[in-house]
C-alpha cells in the first residue's frame, strides 16, 4: 500500500528560515511542497522519509532565497493492483459504492464489480447482497475491497486550442484517418474510466489519481460479515 519514492528537487529556503539547520528547513519545505499531493504516475505523496543528497546552497540576484539541490524519498500511497485494503462506505448509488480511507477519499466500486445477487434499494440508499440472509451495506460501514485498477489524470493548465483552417482541418482528416481509428479504442477506454468516477463523486471534476475497486469474492465486503 505504501512506498518509498526517490526525487531530485531544487528546495527554496527563505531568508527568515536561515536560522533553522539545513536539514530542518529542508524538511519543511519538502513537506510543504509535497505532503497530500498527487506526482503523476508516481501516487500520493504522504510525507518526507529520508534526505540522501544535500547541495550547495545559491542565492539569486534580487531573490534572497537559498536553492539547494536535494535528493530525498517520499512515503507515497500507491496500492499495488490486487492488493486488499480496508475502507469505509462514502455513500451508494445506482452506479455503487464510493469508499473513502482516512487520507484518500477517491476509491469507487461499480455494480458490476459488487457481488453478482447485490441490489440497490433507492428508498434506502444501500446495497444488499442477497445471500441466505439480506446483508446490507450502509454508509459509513467498514468494507473490505479489491483493488482492480489505478487512473491517473494530468491536470497540468493547457493553453487555448489551436485554430486551423477549414481546408486544412478537412485535409488531417482525410489523411489521418487510419490514425484516428487505432486510437479510438484508447479514447473510449479513459472516456468510461472517468464517466465511472464522476458517477461515483458528488464533485464534477475528474481526481487527479483514483482507484477502481471490486467486492465479489470471499471475505470482501462488509468486515462485520466475515467476523
Amino acid at each position: 500500500m505504501f512506498i518509498l519514492s526517490k526525487f531530485s528537487d531544487l528546495i527554496r529556503i527563505e531568508p527568515s528560515k536561515f536560522s533553522k539547520k539545513t536539514e530542518d528547513a529542508l524538511e519543511d519545505e519538502i513537506n510543504v511542497k509535497f505532503a497530500n499531493k498527487v506526482v503523476q504516475d508516481v501516487g500520493l505523496c504522504l510525507c518526507l522519509y529520508d534526505i540522501l543528497e544535500v547541495g550547495d546552497g545559491l542565492i539569486r540576484h534580487g531573490d534572497g532565497s537559498a536553492y539547494i539541490k536535494t535528493v530525498f524519498r517520499l512515503v507515497v500511497f500507491r496500492p499495488f493492483i490486487g492488493e486488499v485494503l480496508v475502507g469505509w462506505v462514502s455513500s451508494c448509488s445506482e452506479e455503487g459504492i464510493k469508499v473513502r480511507m482516512g487520507f484518500f477519499d477517491d476509491i469507487f466500486i461499480p455494480k458490476e464489480y459488487l457481488f453478482e445477487s447485490c441490489i440497490f434499494i433507492p428508498r434506502e440508499q444501500a446495497w444488499v447482497w442477497r445471500d441466505e440472509h439480506d446483508l446490507y451495506i450502509d454508509t459509513n460501514e467498514r468494507i473490505r475491497f479489491r483493488v482492480e485498477q489505478e487512473i491517473f489524470t494530468d491536470q497540468s493548465p493547457r493553453g487555448p486550442k489551436n485554430t486551423e483552417p477549414e481546408g486544412a482541418s478537412s485535409a488531417v482528416a482525410q489523411n489521418g484517418g487510419a490514425a484516428a481509428g487505432a486510437t479510438s479504442t484508447d479514447a473510449a477506454a479513459a472516456e468510461q474510466q472517468q464517466q465511472l468516477l464522476q458517477n461515483g463523486s458528488s464533485h464534477t471534476a475528474v481526481p487527479p489519481y483514483s482507484l477502481i475497486a471490486s467486492c465479489q469474492t470471499y471475505g470482501m465486503g462488509l468486515a462485520t460479515w466475515w467476523d
